[in-house]
C-alpha cells in the first residue's frame, strides 16, 4: 500500500511552528505498519521538516488565483505520476471535490466541527463526502454528531464514520516529583477561556503563595492581560518543552468557552499525570479519564475548582494518579486504529465463519412488527431475539411483519390496510400450515381471522408475547393484551402476572426480557478507557424514532437531578434535553463507551417488569443499576447487579462504582454472566414452546416469580 497524506494549507510541518495536525500525524505515523509507504504533503516556509517522509509544495501569490485551489491541483499532479492506494486528507473537506478524479481511496479527517467548515457546513455537502470518501474520521464523538446534524438516519449507521482521537506518547513520570504549579497551555484568547483563567488564578496565587502558574502560548489579535510576582508567561514554546512542563506541573486547566472538537492541551496533561480540569465544551470530555469536569464555567466556579485541589493534597494526588494510570490514548494505540481501515480497504479484514444449523423441527409462523420499513434502524428489537432463539433451536420460522404488511397494502378501500393483512394471513397459512403460531403485539390481526385459523386447522398451537407495562395508568395496554387471550394457549408478558390483577384462569407467564448473543456482543467489562461513566437512553415513541413537540416524560426530571447531584460523571443521554434517541448500531456504539447502564423505565417502579433495555445494559456487560422497587434483585445477587433505593443513593453508587474499576467490572461480568446463562433468547423461545405444548419443564425464574 502507498498512502499520501495531504496537510491542510499552510499547516507547519516543522519542529520550529508545528500546528496540532502536524504533531498527531508525525506521531502516530511512526508506529504504523505503513510508516515506509507513508508520504506526507503540506506547503511551509520553515527549512526544518518533522520527518524525511515529507514533500513540500512551494506556492506564490497569483493575482486572482487561490493558494489553496494551487495547493491542491499541485497535490494532483504529483500523484498522478505515481499508483496510490489511499490519500488522508486532513481538515479540509472542500480539497475532496478536486481530489475525486484521482480515482483513488479517499479518507478524509476532521479536527474542526464539520457544521462550520467550508465544504462540509451543509448538509448536501456533507451527503456528498460520504458518497465520495471511503472513510471519514473524526477527532472526537462530539465532531462526529456535528457531521450527523440534519442528515437521514440512513447516514448515521453508515460504517465510513470512525472516531479516531488525537493521541500522544505516554512517558514514565513520577508522581512524587511534581511541583506546585498550575499550567495553561493554548491561545491565549477568550474563545479558550483565558480571560477566565487569568482572574481565577490571581485569587488562587494572591491566597496560596507557595504556588506558581505557567501560561504557555501566545495571541496576537487579543490581548488580555495578567500579571502576578508568581506567574510566569512564557509565550509559545515548542512541544517538548510543554510536555515537560506538564511533567513538572501538579494542575493543567483547559477551560475553552467555545465547542472544542477536542483539545490536545487536556490529552497531553493527562498523559503526563496532572490533575486536570476542563470545560464541559464539545469533545474536550472525551480527552481525559478522570478529571475535574465544570459544568458552569465562570470565575468562581474554576476558582473554587482549583482551591479544592490544592486544599485537598489526597484529593490531588488520587486524581494526578487515576489521570495517568487510566490514560489509554497513547501514539500506538491510535495507529493500531488507524491501520486497521487501512487494513480493511486493503481487504485484509477477517471473516468470521457463521454455523448454519439446518435441523427443522416445528413449523413457526411469527407475527410481529419486524420493522422492515424503518431501514434497520429497530432491527434490535425482542422480537428479533426471540426469533433467533426459535432459529438456533432448529426450528423453521416464518416471520410475518404485520405493521409492515399494512403499511404496503392501504388503499382507498382498506384505508387500514387491515384487510389485507388478515387475508394474506389466511393465504401464508394454508400453504405453509405451521405447527405454532407466536404473535407479538400483533393488535391488527382480528379475533375473527383467528377464530376462523382454530376452526379450520385445530392443531395449530397460538401463543402471544407482550412487552408493555400494564399496570395502573396502562390500563389500555392491558385491553390489548386481553383482546385474544381467549384465543391462546399461553400467554407471555413481563409484567409480574400476579401484579396486573388479570382473572388467572388464563394460562399468563412471566417473561423475562432476552438477550442474544449475536446482539449483545459487547464485554465492556473488558475495557479498560471509557468516554463516559453512565449511559441512558429513552424515546417518545419507538416508531416516530425522534423527539416528539411538547412530550414530557417525568424521568427527565430524574435525571437532570440526578446529574447536579453527580459532580465530574460523565453522562451520555439520548431522548432528552433536546438530544434525539439513538438506535441500532449508533445505540450499540454509545453504550460501548460507558461504564455503567442505568436502567429506568417509565412510570414509577413496577415488580419485574422492564424495557429490553435492561437486556441490552446487562448483556452488553456494562454495570446495571435498577430501582430496588423493581424486585429485580429476586433474580439476582448484590455481586451481579446494582440496586438504588432513591436517587441520593443512586448518586452515591454512581460516584462509588464508576471510580472503581475493579469491583465494577467484576458485577458487571457475574450479571451479564448469569444473564446470559438463565435469560439467553434460545433459552426463552424454548421456554415458550414447552410451555405452549404443555411441557412441564422448570425455569429459573420460575422458581421465583
Amino acid at each position: 500500500m502507498k498512502i499520501s497524506i495531504l496537510l491542510p494549507y499552510k499547516e507547519n510541518f516543522s519542529p520550529e511552528y508545528p500546528g496540532a495536525v502536524s504533531i498527531f500525524i508525525n506521531a502516530v505515523n511512526k508506529k504504523s505498519e505503513y510508516k515506509d509507504k507513508i508520504t506526507i504533503y503540506g506547503s511551509t516556509n520553515y527549512k526544518k521538516k518533522l520527518s524525511k517522509n515529507y514533500i513540500n509544495i512551494p506556492l506564490s501569490k497569483k493575482f486572482l488565483r487561490s493558494q489553496s485551489k494551487d495547493y491542491v491541483e499541485k497535490f494532483i499532479d504529483l500523484n498522478k505520476k505515481k499508483v496510490t492506494d489511499v490519500i488522508e486528507i486532513h481538515n479540509r473537506p472542500n480539497y475532496i471535490k478536486y481530489l475525486l478524479s484521482l480515482k483513488t481511496n479517499l479518507i478524509l479527517y476532521f479536527h474542526n466541527d464539520p457544521a462550520t467548515m467550508e465544504g462540509s457546513s451543509k448538509s448536501k455537502e456533507r451527503v456528498f463526502l460520504l458518497d465520495s470518501c471511503e472513510k471519514i474520521i473524526f477527532n472526537s464523538e462530539w465532531s462526529k454528531k456535528q457531521f450527523l446534524k440534519n442528515l437521514p438516519l440512513f447516514y448515521h449507521k453508515s460504517k465510513k464514520l470512525i472516531v479516531i482521537h488525537q493521541s500522544v506518547n505516554q512517558s514514565k513520570i513520577n508522581l512524587r516529583n511534581k511541583k506546585k504549579n498550575i499550567i495553561f497551555v493554548g491561545k491565549l484568547n477568550s474563545a479558550k477561556g483565558f480571560d477566565i483563567f487569568s482572574k481565577a488564578i490571581i485569587k488562587i496565587l494572591n491566597n496560596y503563595p507557595d504556588w506558581k502558574a505557567f501560561i504557555a502560548g501566545d495571541e496576537p489579535r487579543e490581548k488580555i492581560t495578567v500579571k502576578h510576582k508568581n506567574l510566569f508567561n512564557l509565550g509559545f514554546q515548542n512541544h517538548n518543552k510543554i510536555l515537560d512542563l506538564f511533567s513538572k506541573s501538579s494542575i493543567a486547566v483547559a477551560c475553552s468557552r467555545w465547542q472544542e472538537p477536542f483539545g490536545r492541551t487536556s490529552l497531553e496533561a493527562s498523559s503526563r499525570g496532572c490533575a486536570v480540569i476542563i470545560s464541559n465544551r464539545g469533545g474536550l470530555p472525551e480527552t481525559i479519564t478522570d478529571g475535574v469536569i465544570l459544568r458552569k464555567l465562570n470565575v468562581e466556579t474554576l476558582y473554587k475548582s482549583i482551591k479544592k485541589l490544592i486544599t485537598n493534597s489526597k484529593y490531588l494526588k488520587e486524581l494526578q494518579k487515576k489521570s495517568y494510570k487510566n490514560f489509554y490514548l497513547t501514539d500506538t494505540f491510535i495507529s493500531n486504529k488507524i491501520d486497521n481501515y487501512r487494513n480493511e480497504i486493503l481487504g485484509k479484514k477477517k471473516v468470521l465463519n457463521i454455523l448454519d444449523n439446518k435441523i427443522t423441527k416445528l413449523k413457526i409462523l411469527h407475527i410481529t412488527n419486524f420493522n422492515e420499513r424503518h431501514n434497520g434502524r429497530l432491527f434490535y428489537n425482542t422480537g428479533k431475539r426471540i426469533n433467533n432463539g426459535f432459529i438456533r433451536l432448529g426450528h423453521s420460522v416464518l416471520e410475518f411483519s404485520d405493521r409492515d404488511i399494512v403499511s404496503y397494502y392501504r388503499s382507498l378501500n382498506d384505508i387500514k390496510g387491515q384487510k389485507r393483512l388478515n387475508s394474506k394471513l389466511i393465504e401464508v397459512i394454508s400453504n405453509y400450515v405451521p405447527n405454532l403460531i407466536v404473535l407479538g403485539h400483533a393488535d391488527l390481526i382480528k379475533t375473527e381471522t383467528l377464530e376462523y385459523i382454530k376452526k379450520n386447522y385445530p392443531n395449530i398451537k397460538i401463543c402471544q408475547w407482550f412487552l408493555d407495562r400494564m399496570d395502573q395508568k396502562w390500563s389500555h395496554n392491558q385491553k390489548r393484551f386481553l383482546d385474544k387471550i381467549n384465543l391462546m394457549d399461553t400467554n407471555f408478558c413481563t409484567s409480574d402476572p400476579k401484579s396486573i390483577k388479570i382473572n388467572n384462569k388464563y394460562n399468563i407467564q412471566y417473561l423475562p426480557n432476552p438477550v442474544d448473543e449475536s446482539f449483545e456482543v459487547l464485554k465492556n467489562y473488558e475495557n479498560k478507557f471509557f468516554n463516559n461513566d453512565v449511559f441512558f437512553a429513552m424515546s417518545h415513541g419507538v416508531h416516530r424514532g425522534i423527539l416528539k413537540k411538547g412530550k414530557f416524560d417525568e424521568r427527565e426530571v430524574f435525571i437532570n437531578k440526578l446529574i447536579k447531584k453527580t459532580s465530574n460523571i460523565r453522562f451520555d443521554l439520548y431522548g432528552m434535553n433536546n438530544i434525539q434517541p439513538i438506535w441500532a448500531d449508533n445505540y450499540l456504539l454509545a453504550i460501548s463507551q460507558s461504564k455503567i447502564g442505568l436502567n429506568l423505565s417509565q412510570g414509577k417502579p413496577s415488580k419485574y417488569y422492564s424495557s429490553d433495555r435492561l437486556s441490552q445494559i446487562i448483556g452488553n456487560g456494562l454495570l446495571l443499576m435498577i430501582d430496588e422497587k423493581t424486585m429485580m434483585g429476586n433474580f439476582f445477587n448484590k455481586d451481579e447487579i446494582i440496586e438504588y433505593r432513591n436517587i441520593s443513593d443512586l448518586s452515591e453508587k454512581i460516584t462509588k462504582f464508576s471510580q472503581d474499576n475493579k469491583l465494577r467490572n467484576k458485577i458487571a461480568k457475574k450479571g451479564r454472566e448469569k444473564y446470559f446463562k438463565y435469560f439467553n433468547s434460545t433459552i426463552i423461545a424454548e421456554f415458550i414452546i414447552n410451555k405452549t405444548f404443555g411441557n412441564n419443564k422448570k425455569y429459573f425464574w420460575e422458581n421465583i416469580v
